[in-house]
């Protein structure tokens, strides 16, 4: 975990959260004490939503896995 003084984390605010999001832990302290601690934030993925445009009611459990097709034609091996 890195620590920095409270006056660094307001110079380098920007710097310090885009090191937060990557992954690490920041104690900001002020006169040595620790004061806060910078995470990451915690992202929950929502599931998608069918287009309602488009009339769509419901996905497939398998709509977004790989097709064997079209991954056989970003490899180069041709068409089917």
């Amino acid at each position: 975990m890195t620590t920095v003084s409270l006056y660094e984390a307001k110079t380098h605010l920007s710097s310090l959260v885009e090191r937060a999001a990557a992954g690490e832990e920041i104690l900001i302290t002020k006169h040595g004490a620790p004061m806060a601690r910078l995470v990451p934030a915690a992202i929950k993925a929502r599931p998608r939503k069918p287009a309602g445009a488009l009339r769509v009611r419901r996905l497939s459990a398998d709509f977004d896995a790989p097709d064997e097709a079209v991954a056989l034609l970003f490899a180069g091996g041709g068409e089917r």
